[in-house]
């Protein structure tokens, strides 16, 4: 697996409910880019090593949302995604992040446009995002989720995933060497992302927390973003894997409904184009952030 860098900076928030642990990577002073890692429950590192390609020109921020990573807590009350909007807000402003440029991965896009959503609702009492990037973001309505994960099942019982999983189990790799036996589970276990599965191998591990997931995924409901979309005037790029499991057709969709947005569709890519599509990925979002760097 390839290494990841110690951070430039990091530390943990003081202004949340939760302290919510975050890095920074690249130049402080250089154009900052927030990135939102997917999930929910999950965390940031597994957006790492690859997503430092933008700490080139860049100073990157990312965080642990709420629940996930090293901003877990005890505390049982549900994980909602106004939560994550308020925890999302807190930390702009905490740590300065203004003018705000926001990268979204997977859910991290989806929380991404519920910001923009609210900053334009409360009409200024949210640091307004500047400009969007939303790398294979989560489905923008219920439906759209439902045909993901009816996809995302269907691969992961594929014939060729089947055969790898039978591989394994009679390997002795599990007796041999339980580290490498533990990588290749996960491996497996997000083999539905990719159009290679094979390439599931450059993914940094990761966890989700299980209880955080459902509590967010039920606190949006039947939940279609469609009749709010039209206020958030802002540049958007999208960059969509052709083969992500999450449908191309609600990228679109999204596409059509934001009033300033741009669709860039990655062949030879599934859900993870930063592991999948590096060379295709980062030149389509370092030429939209030129394009927009004025409004920085």
């Amino acid at each position: 697996m390839p290494s990841i860098p110690a951070p430039d900076r990091s530390g943990f928030t003081t202004t949340t409910d939760v302290p919510l642990y975050w890095v920074s990577y690249g130049a402080r002073g250089q154009s900052p880019l927030l990135v939102l890692h997917g999930g929910p429950g999950a965390h940031h590192d597994y957006l790492l090593p690859q997503m430092l390609r933008l700490a080139r020109e860049h100073e990157i921020v990312l965080y642990d949302q709420r629940g996930g990573g090293r901003s877990k807590t005890d505390d049982r009350a549900p994980i909602t995604w106004r939560t994550h909007v308020d925890d999302l807000a807190l930390v702009v402003r905490e740590l300065a992040l203004d003018p705000l440029s926001l990268v979204g991965y997977s859910f991290g896009g989806l929380v991404a446009l519920l910001y923009a959503i609210e900053s334009v609702k409360t009409g200024g009492v949210l640091v307004p995002p500047a400009r969007l990037v939303l790398i294979d973001p989560a489905p923008m309505t219920r439906a759209y989720r439902a045909r993901f994960e009816q996809e995302f099942a269907s691969r992961q019982q594929s014939p060729e995933v089947l055969r790898l999983r039978e591989e394994l189990a009679g390997s002795g790799l599990r007796e041999r060497d339980p580290d490498a036996h533990r990588q290749r589970l996960f491996e497996l276990s997000v083999a539905g992302y990719f159009a290679r599965p094979e390439r599931a191998h450059d993914l940094t591990p990761f966890r989700v927390t299980g209880r955080v997931q459902q509590s967010v995924w039920e606190s949006l409901g039947d939940y279609d973003l469609t009749p709010h979309l039209a206020a958030v005037t802002i540049p958007t790029l999208i960059v969509h894997g052709r083969q992500d499991p999450i449908p191309l057709a609600s990228s679109e969709a999204l596409a059509r409904a934001l009033p300033d947005a741009r669709l860039v569709v990655l062949e030879n890519s599934g859900h993870v184009p930063y592991v999948e599509a590096p060379d295709a990925l980062f030149p389509a979002i370092e030429r939209f952030l030129s394009d927009t760097e004025s409004l920085t």
